[in-house]
């Protein structure tokens, strides 16, 4: 409980933040609309107006609570409309985006230690591909494979993967490279073949820095999912829940597919940590 009330506090200043938010973006609507009508509202008819308004600029919090309870757990969840639908299929192209981002990292990283001239060469060419603006590379990518008929959820993954694998190159490098110089002497002592000082050595000493990479890159991989859906004119997805609510002004529809997403991200974030407990208890690594 005493871990708790920290969190709470927290929250309920973030609510009554976002709650006053709200009445001060809102009232300029009621107000205009009130001098139009001739009509003068005291403070408390100001304020119930702009918690109850249909296209708000800033939704308050019941407002987008009860959309999300609508849209989740209101629909079937093969209803277009449900948040759970279009979930889903961002999670989809963000687990395989993850998961070629993860594969492409470690391979960079092991060759990146292993090999001086990769070293020299693609390291800096993987710190150089994260100064492009992913809202400038993701129509370009999308573009140029849908020329080559490829569509749908793989040009999504190719930019999830895009984000996350450099996260997962710096920390795994920086793990394969934690063993210090005693310990890589004590493995030469024993005539250990350098396929052993991986498997044994380096690789264990890299596990935490690669799960703290990962949790990293999974919420990129989200993230460029999710941008990825804008662009290519999606249909389906948290992306395209947020392109339709822009469109036609849905305010309310726009902060529930972002709250949608950030308990996604919350979700796969959580996901890897208890892997990586597991893992490194397993290891015996931790407690």
């Amino acid at each position: 409980m005493r871990n708790l009330f920290p969190i709470l506090t927290v929250l309920l200043a973030i609510v009554v933040i976002w709650y006053a938010g709200a009445v001060v973006m809102n009232s300029t609507w009621t107000q205009d609309q009130a001098e139009r009508a001739g009509v003068e509202l005291s403070f408390s008819e100001v304020v119930a107006d702009t918690m109850a308004q249909d296209r708000p600029k800033l939704p308050a919090p019941h407002q987008v609570a009860a959309e999300l309870w609508k849209t989740t757990v209101g629909k079937k969840i093969t209803s277009k409309r449900s948040l759970v639908f279009h979930g889903w299929i961002t999670f989809s192209a963000t687990m395989v985006g993850f998961g070629i981002g993860t594969t492409a990292g470690i391979l960079l990283a092991i060759g990146i230690v292993y090999n001086r001239a990769m070293d020299m060469s693609v390291m800096p060419w993987a710190i150089a591909s994260q100064t492009i603006p992913i809202l400038a590379i993701a129509p370009m990518i999308i573009v140029v494979l849908n020329s080559m008929g490829v569509q749908g959820l793989l040009p999504k993954a190719v930019i999830s993967a895009y984000l996350s694998f450099f996260p997962v190159v710096v920390g795994m490098v920086k793990g394969l490279r934690a063993p210090d110089m005693m310990q890589l002497d004590l493995m030469r002592t024993y005539n250990a073949s350098g396929a052993a000082m991986f498997w044994k050595l380096r690789l264990p000493s890299s596990m935490p820095y690669l799960f703290a990479s990962l949790k990293v890159g999974v919420a990129a991989s989200l993230v460029g999912t999710i941008v990825a859906e804008l662009p290519s004119g999606a249909v389906r997805g948290l992306g395209a829940r947020l392109l339709s609510g822009s469109y036609y002004g849905q305010t309310i529809q726009i902060w529930s597919a972002l709250l949608a997403a950030a308990a996604l991200a919350g979700m796969l974030v959580g996901i890897v940590g208890i892997v990586e407990r597991m893992t490194l208890k397993r290891m015996g690594m931790a407690q």
